[in-house]
């Protein structure tokens, strides 16, 4: 069963990635900080990913909560390269986008949303 979800989760991060051509790598992440899979530029060390993102994450979680801003939906990180997205992927994980600086935000906030309910259904 974890081979085929792990299957799965490969290819709804290949789907992300092929249907916006900004998108140049994305990663589900545990909100442990454990990375789950994914599809990140050769050399890039997907297990310190994963911390980042775990440290991106409980911080948004705290500075929503301290603000009475409700449940943290996502962080978004600009750079001048380009735009680093972590998003909550039900209870138990989150998606990590980096794209493009051209990058149309609307459309990837829909296309992501998405992406992350579908994975919410399988972890």
């Amino acid at each position: 069963m974890a081979q085929s979800t792990g299957g799965t989760l490969d290819s709804i991060l290949k789907q992300l990635l092929a249907s916006i051509p900004e998108v140049k790598s994305a990663a589900i992440v545990s909100v442990e900080g454990l990375p789950i899979a994914s599809a990140l530029p050769q050399g890039v060390d997907e297990t310190r990913i994963a911390a980042m993102t775990a440290a991106i994450l409980s911080l948004g979680e705290r500075a929503a909560h301290e603000m009475q801003k409700g449940d943290l939906e996502q962080i978004m990180v600009k750079g001048s390269d380009g735009v680093l997205l972590v998003l909550a992927a039900g209870p138990n994980a989150v998606l990590t986008v980096s794209t493009t600086k051209d990058v149309r935000l609307g459309l990837i906030f829909l296309d992501c949303k998405r992406t992350c309910e579908k994975i919410a259904k399988l972890i």
